[in-house]
């Protein structure tokens, strides 16, 4: 039998799994306390468990279905894990410290389609979707190293910026969500958690309306149709009018703030020219935008693509705000590891390919 992750299951399923398999209701919750609150690593730490329903969930689940394959700790407090899955596939997780507490950021798929040309984890084509439980999993298994820390520390927010397109995997993506975010859990508040799309629009709509009450974030890049299709190849399905559109829905409908995130690269987007049109992209939705300036991390693959200078940076970050649009420099981590999201696993896996 291959059994899959019991982190797959929201407290819902999980409920119903045992009912109908005739144990009582009760008995779930015990399970679910042990996993997200007491976070046992194995079924035989489940004390208290009914015998019959410990023996039937360990006949049907498992709790790993990952394990830890190289892990990169910077300077700065930021540890980057390459988990190796059970069918061999690796993917990466991260664990960044700000002031305002603990952050992971997880993959919800194994490589990327969508081709960002200046984006290492795209460098990989995708070959399938993760789990629910795989996406879980890498939040626990985050968590478990901090346990074994000893200094009580919690994951606290999360955001989906890992390896692939969320909305690409939005059944499994969503899943999570509910499991994440449930109050008898890791009870991580929405307002804690930030998804990221490159931009499918009719995804948005669907996020929109199913009112996940987390924070969305579009990896828009650059200001015009050109340029982005230059540096976006998603954009020549879904030009900026048509995200715009659904953007502009989701305002509408939630009346939560959005992030444009918007990645700088050296005379390529980062020009004045390029911010004031950004500007006037955003118009009169400022009072629910926010821009989010990224300083590029170089990736061998894309020479193309260079670093903006500090100053360029802060004179396209003064524009903006002479423009009445909020917006933010990302704060830099791991920058003395492989920063780059994918960079770390497309490093193993051409190391990999080459030793075979």
């Amino acid at each position: 039998m291959n059994k899959e992750s019991i982190y797959g299951l929201t407290f819902d399923q999980l409920t119903d799994w045992l009912m109908e398999r005739g144990h009582k209701k009760s008995r779930a919750a015990i399970v679910w306390e042990w996993l997200y609150r007491k976070r046992a690593t194995d079924f035989s730490e489940m004390t208290g468990v009914n015998p019959d329903c410990l023996s039937l969930l360990e006949e049907h689940f498992v709790m790993h279905t990952q394990t830890e394959h190289t892990k990169q700790e910077s300077v700065d407090g930021t540890v980057k894990f390459l988990f190796r899955l059970k069918d061999g596939n690796l993917i990466e997780t991260v664990l960044m410290r700000h002031k305002f507490g603990l952050s992971v950021c997880v993959t919800t798929q194994v490589g990327c389609n969508i081709g960002c040309s200046f984006c290492a984890s795209g460098l990989l084509k995708k070959s399938r979707d993760l789990s629910s439980g795989e996406i879980v999993e890498q939040v626990m298994n985050v968590q478990h190293y901090l346990d074994k820390a000893g200094k009580g520390e919690a994951v606290s927010h999360l955001v989906v910026m890992g390896i692939g397109e969320p909305f690409d995997n939005y059944v499994n993506l969503v899943n999570f969500l509910h499991v994440i975010k449930d109050q008898k859990g890791l009870a991580i508040a929405g307002r804690r958690i930030t998804v990221s799309t490159s931009g499918l629009a009719d995804k948005i709509y669907e996020f929109t309306d199913d009112d996940l009450r987390v924070n969305l974030a579009i990896s828009l890049h650059a200001p015009n149709d050109e340029l982005r299709t230059r540096i976006m190849k998603i954009n020549k399905a879904i030009p900026i009018a048509k995200l715009m559109k659904a953007i502009d829905y989701y305002l509408e409908k939630t009346k939560r703030r959005i992030t444009l995130e918007y990645i700088l690269l050296k005379d390529i987007n980062d020009q004045r020219e390029h911010a004031l049109e950004l500007a006037e992209l955003i118009g009169d939705r400022r009072p629910l935008v926010n821009v989010n300036l990224i300083p590029y991390n170089p990736v061998d693959e894309h020479s193309q693509y260079q670093r903006t200078a500090r100053t360029t940076v802060s004179e396209f970050y003064d524009t903006l705000k002479k423009q009445g649009v909020s917006c933010s420099v990302r704060l830099e981590h791991g920058t003395d590891i492989d920063a780059a999201c994918g960079q770390l696993r497309s490093k193993q896996v051409k190391k990999e390919a080459v030793s075979s």
